[in-house]
């Protein structure tokens, strides 16, 4: 897979910080700067985006910048060319760098979200959604051996259908792109992340149909991971890192949807706060967001399951456990 991934295209770079967050780390102590890049940008990641505006990463004296890659591609190619600390991707991201000729791995050291979180869309309101109504339809799907496709395609299964040969998926569709294409009349059926799925139901311009998530089943969808190189140098900083994510993950499971809303806003110029609400009730609902950065076995086993259904990883090739993630940060974490 990774020689087929093309090359980096410039991610949009931000600086967040968070204006009068509280300083825990020792005085004098220098602060350490994180190039974090996120895959794509979405409210799947509230928990990232609370640390940053809590300030959970100042107080340990992480500066962190932002930038988004719009793509697992291009989020690989950040961090193998030391353009980045931090990636946000999915986890088979690691296992085809574990499985290519790359001297430099890209282990996963902490979780963030439980499993997938997109939403199948319609285009008609239907009072009871079967699966069954995909069948011979043209379903926008996402980019080939993406962790969106592959859990459609594992939910797909999962209710009957070949992903190959009973529906249509249209993976051509560039990431920016998606929202403008369902809106232009292309294609029945579509997946979108939040909070693009909810703003297309409030809008009128799509019904929701399943959760691919709830539908699939927990297994990590979307974790934190950095060099080994990286790893190795830098124990405490990933330390600091995790341990805010943690109390990110404490806090977004217990605040006020509304407080996390107001919170998280400044992600999401443009997007009406009821939009924001409707998607963060919804993750909440489904269990989405971890509410522990801890990665269990189990969960990334069925990750590879999905990987080898999906014909994109032989399984003779899958990676154990021990060689994929790095357990030290998050059983540590406070």
């Amino acid at each position: 897979m990774l020689n087929r991934r093309r090359t980096l295209q410039t991610g949009l770079a931000t600086l967040l910080s968070a204006a009068g967050a509280p300083r825990a780390f020792a005085q004098g102590k220098p602060r350490v700067k994180i190039r974090y890049n996120e895959v794509v940008h979405s409210m799947l990641y509230a928990p990232a985006y609370v640390a940053i505006a809590k300030g959970y990463f100042d107080a340990r004296g992480l500066d962190v910048i932002l930038a988004t890659a719009q793509g697992g591609d291009k989020s690989v190619a950040v961090m193998l060319s030391n353009q980045a600390d931090i990636g946000l991707i999915g986890p088979e991201s690691a296992i085809y760098v574990h499985n290519s000729d790359s001297p430099v791995k890209i282990p996963i050291f902490c979780g963030l979200t439980s499993t997938d979180g997109f939403m199948l869309v319609g285009r008609e309101k239907v009072d009871k959604f079967d699966w069954s109504m995909l069948k011979g339809k043209e379903i926008l799907g996402f980019r080939p051996g993406s962790t969106p496709l592959l859990f459609l395609e594992a939910a797909l299964r999962q209710n009957g259908l070949d992903p190959q040969t009973d529906v249509k998926l249209m993976n051509n569709v560039g990431i920016p792109a998606r929202v403008g294409s369902w809106l232009a009349g292309q294609n029945q059926y579509a997946i979108f992340i939040e909070p693009d799925a909810s703003q297309l139901e409030l809008d009128g311009k799509g019904y929701f149909m399943a959760s691919i998530g709830e539908t699939v089943g927990l297994a990590d969808y979307t974790t934190f991971m950095a060099t080994d190189k990286y790893i190795r140098e830098n124990k405490e900083t990933l330390q600091n890192w995790t341990d805010a994510i943690a109390q990110a993950m404490t806090w977004t499971a217990q605040a006020p949807v509304a407080e996390l809303v107001s919170t998280i806003g400044q992600f999401f110029p443009g997007v009406k706060p009821e939009v924001l609400a409707h998607a963060a009730e919804r993750y909440r609902r489904l269990k989405i967001w971890k509410t522990s950065p801890v990665i269990e076995p189990a969960a990334m086993e069925k990750f590879e399951d999905i990987l080898v259904q999906g014909h994109v990883l032989e399984p003779g090739k899958r990676v154990k456990f021990a060689d994929l993630v790095v357990t030290e940060f998050f059983n540590k974490a406070k």
